[in-house]
């Protein structure tokens, strides 16, 4: 019997980027608790019988709209309101959130006195330019240039288009069938006297149930799960759980043998344990063999997923010497990075290897011949 997680797709209708499957959103809640610094959803999406199919380690495409108060602001600015037609480009196509430069080139152009010597000499400077858009969004720039006005068909030729948000996907395909589920970080910041969020996780977190969700699937090329009677080692702190909930959820579904170790790490144990209860069941269970967790700042020196994995060092060595999978999902500038690090320490200390022989191992043994060091980093 084959394995669904690896199964071929059934053939039906093709849905991408540039033509994605309307969904309806089921449910949001929020993941963390009372007094958490955070705001991570739990999104649910039903996809029916007629949506796109997906297995598990697959992303789903999001294409996202602008919150309608930032499309309004932006139309008042320009006093261009009551263009319905407008309106609705703006709000599904262009972006807002963040400026582009082309865009601050533009409004310099238009501007008169003060504001057009401003803005024109920051559009003159390439470094001073980088700055200027690094935190403002096309209502920042307009609030530096009172009364600019520019002409409607302008509008689509000056601001960047929207481009879909892929997310891992946090549901095994046989869980909830006709269903996907998300893990979602809302991204909430405060600039130039303004309260802002980003685009897509913003879209997502303001969704109401019954909603319709424009998605498409993006197939993995290679983060797939291995076979049935393989272990897996699962590193993914904060939203980089998603991945690793589906797989657990798929492997317990069909009875895989392998045995399962996750590392999970977020800020407090109380607020931010994303999917906890899920996981103790798991354990409880015996689907989740090991369960190694590491909340950084309920201690006074910080402790990421990277230490623990040092901490478990010896056992994490025997795992992959007996042919254990390694997977990691989530932020690649740091995360990713400081992870790998450690598994090349343990593989030289407890695999008995030089420097040079470990990163052999890692790099080329684990990654590329064997194919059982995976990762989902963003």
């Amino acid at each position: 019997m084959s394995d669904p997680a690896i199964a071929a797709k059934p053939a039906g209708p093709v849905y991408n980027r540039n033509q994605p499957y309307t969904a309806k959103l089921k449910e949001n809640r929020q993941l963390n608790q009372k007094g958490s610094s955070k705001d991570t959803r739990h999104i649910s999406i039903e996809l029916g019988g007629s949506g796109p199919t997906y297995v598990c380690g697959d992303s789903l495409g999001v294409v996202p709209r602008n919150p309608d108060p930032l499309v309004q602001e932006f139309l008042e600015k320009l006093g261009l309101v009551g263009n319905d037609g407008l309106k609705e480009t703006v709000a599904s196509t262009l972006i807002l959130n963040r400026a582009g430069k082309k865009f601050v080139k533009a409004v310099a152009d238009k501007a008169s006195g003060p504001s057009r010597d401003k803005l024109q000499a920051i559009s003159a400077d390439e470094k001073r330019l980088e700055e200027y858009v690094f935190d403002r969004d096309v209502v920042d720039v307009l609030s530096d240039a009172p009364g600019v006005k520019f002409d409607p068909a302008e509008i689509p030729t000056l601001l960047n288009k929207i481009a879909p948000r892929l997310y891992s996907i946090a549901s095994s395909p046989d869980y909830e069938e006709g269903h996907v589920h998300l893990t979602v970080a809302v991204v909430q910041y405060t600039t130039h006297g303004r309260a802002k969020q980003g685009l897509a996780s913003g879209y997502l977190a303001r969704l109401a149930a019954r909603d319709s969700v424009p998605v498409y699937v993006q197939p993995t090329r290679h983060f797939h799960l291995p076979p049935p009677d393989r272990d897996i080692i699962m590193v993914g702190p904060g939203t980089g759980i998603a991945p690793f909930r589906a797989f657990l959820q798929h492997r317990h579904r069909h009875g895989h043998s392998g045995r399962n170790w996750l590392f999970f790490g977020d800020q407090h144990a109380a607020t931010d344990f994303l999917y906890g209860d899920e996981f103790s069941g798991y354990q409880k269970s015996g689907r989740l063999h090991k369960l190694s967790t590491a909340f950084s700042r309920d201690q006074a020196d910080k402790i990421y997923v990277q230490h623990r994995m040092q901490e478990a060092g010896a056992e994490l060595w025997q795992w992959l010497d007996q042919g254990a999978y390694f997977y990691v999902c989530g932020d690649a500038k740091r995360m990713a990075k400081d992870v790998h690090q450690a598994l090349l320490d343990i593989v030289a200390r407890h695999g008995g290897k030089t420097p040079e022989q470990a990163e052999e191992y890692v790099s080329v043994t684990l990654a590329k011949t064997e194919k059982r060091y995976l990762k989902d980093v963003y």
